[in-house]
């Protein structure tokens, strides 16, 4: 199956990339910086902060600061479980910093949201107003609801999966999946609303 040729492929990778490979690593980069990114966004909500935290993930596995075992699972659901703990360490420092941030704080920089490259499915997709919409819901769920149905709704991870990458038992999961769900159908449904009577 291409999970199994994947995690292949991404050893092997791994390994010439820790031997000095440049490509290797820059093939790791192409294959997984993708789904790392849009995880990142949607789960913090700002442009910047995702491509930092996707520049610092990557940064770790190149220097080893992040080390992944193989027999351990996959390296994307690796990737995810560290990226989801640099945002979980980035929001519990700026809640230290930051007195008060209303929501229109995000708005000022949506101009940013989408990356540079407009043609982008990411960036068709936060041009579309329902998908702006879900994404401002899903910005206002609690992060361990977040996590759950980012993981499994868009990136089509299994609640096991996802349980290794939030380092919570499949009970957990299947809770925050269906608290994050209802929350998330409860928000969007006065925007349904008004979308039908406009």
């Amino acid at each position: 199956m291409t999970t199994t040729s994947t995690r292949c492929d991404d050893t092997d990778l791994l390994r010439r990339m820790r031997g000095g490979a440049a490509d290797a690593f820059a093939a790791l980069y192409r294959r997984h910086q993708g789904p790392l990114y849009r995880f990142a966004l949607l789960r913090c909500g700002s442009s910047d902060t995702a491509a930092d935290v996707v520049q610092e993930t990557f940064m770790g596995l190149l220097t080893e600061r992040f080390r992944f075992d193989p027999l351990r699972g996959q390296l994307q659901h690796f990737l995810f479980g560290v990226a989801r703990n640099l945002i979980l360490k980035h929001e519990t420092a700026h809640q230290r910093h930051v007195v008060l941030s209303g929501p229109d704080d995000e708005d000022g920089d949506a101009g940013s949201e989408a990356p540079d490259d407009a043609a982008c499915p990411l960036g068709r997709l936060l041009d579309n107003e329902a998908a702006e919409e879900v994404r401002r819901a899903l910005a206002l769920l609690a992060p361990h609801y977040r996590d759950a149905v980012i993981l499994y709704e868009m990136h089509e991870l299994s609640y096991a999966e996802i349980a290794d990458v939030c380092q919570v038992d499949i009970g957990t999961v299947r809770s925050r999946l269906s608290r994050g769900r209802a929350a998330l159908a409860k928000r969007l449904a006065g925007w349904r609303a008004a979308d039908r009577a406009a």
